[in-house]
């Protein structure tokens, strides 16, 4: 029940944040959401023996969602900024032997938590902007949720042993369909809206099977999202990134599916413009 009433008020709140359409209100949110889950993410890396600053990751994610709102187009000059800012200082203040590993660590963190999520204001800003971000949420939520339940239910070979034994093929197909259904249905009640009614926010002009093949994509994303996740906490011997959120664990838990579902839809949107075939 915590977990259902926590899911429950999750999208209540983000569905409510694309209703009013601000960008503002979405790339505040995200930058919230963003600096709870590399606090968490540091917490890994201290058990891990790799502290980050907490001034630099702080600063460092604010930099880069201050950027990205501005000026999206120098992103990577924030990015280079921070990680330069953050080598000089293990350089002058911490071990020579953990030198290196803290300015990755640092620069994964970025590209790991930081980035994707500066994409999810962005992704509202393009043309057919709502329809677009739901359509990631979507096939990321209710690929989550298929494969959790029919996988506990009939899941007995293992998907990913290694890294997540509670992972079935039976859920990570269930998964699937689950994205490609509730996908498809969005688009659909998208077409039905903007034919029958003046709503027309949801309306694409995507062909049916480029969008299940979208589907089947983001999902694939998202579920290699949550395994690379877990090996994040088996390294540090953790069995959940956080507890803030009932019955879910932490936010970088919520989140790891989208953080690589988000740069992949972010990528064909890049291919398809830059190919020329079309908007979403």
């Amino acid at each position: 029940m915590k977990r259902i009433l926590t899911a429950v008020i999750l999208i209540a709140l983000v569905a409510a944040l694309i209703y009013f359409d601000k960008h503002w209100m979405i790339t505040a949110f995200a930058a919230v959401i963003a600096l709870l889950a590399v606090w968490e993410f540091r917490q890994m890396c201290v058990e891990c023996g790799n502290p980050i600053p907490i001034w630099w990751t702080v600063g460092a994610v604010l930099l880069f969602f201050a950027v990205a709102f501005r000026a999206p187009q120098v992103t990577i000059a924030a990015l280079s900024f921070s990680t330069l800012l953050l080598f000089v200082w293990s350089a002058f203040r911490s071990p020579l032997e953990c030198v290196l590993a803290e300015t990755a660590t640092g620069l994964f963190l970025l590209l790991y938590i930081a980035y994707p999520l500066t994409l999810i204001p962005q992704f509202l800003i393009q043309e057919n902007g709502t329809a677009l971000l739901l359509f990631l949420l979507i096939c990321v939520w209710s690929g989550d949720i298929a494969a959790l339940y029919i996988g506990k239910r009939y899941g007995k070979r293992k998907l990913a042993p290694r890294l997540s034994p509670n992972k079935t093929w039976a859920g990570a197909v269930a998964s699937v369909v689950a994205s490609v259904l509730f996908g498809l249905a969005l688009i659909g009640l998208g077409e039905y809206l903007s034919t029958h009614t003046t709503f027309t926010r949801l309306h694409t002009s995507e062909p049916w099977w480029q969008t299940a093949i979208l589907a089947v994509v983001l999902n694939i994303a998202a579920q290699l999202g949550d395994l690379v996740e877990s090996a994040l906490k088996r390294a540090a011997n953790i069995k959940d990134s956080g507890t803030l959120l009932p019955g879910h664990g932490g936010v970088l838990d919520r989140i790891d599916a989208l953080l690589v579902a988000a740069p992949v839809l972010w990528f064909f949107l890049a291919a398809k413009d830059y190919f020329s075939l079309g908007s979403f």
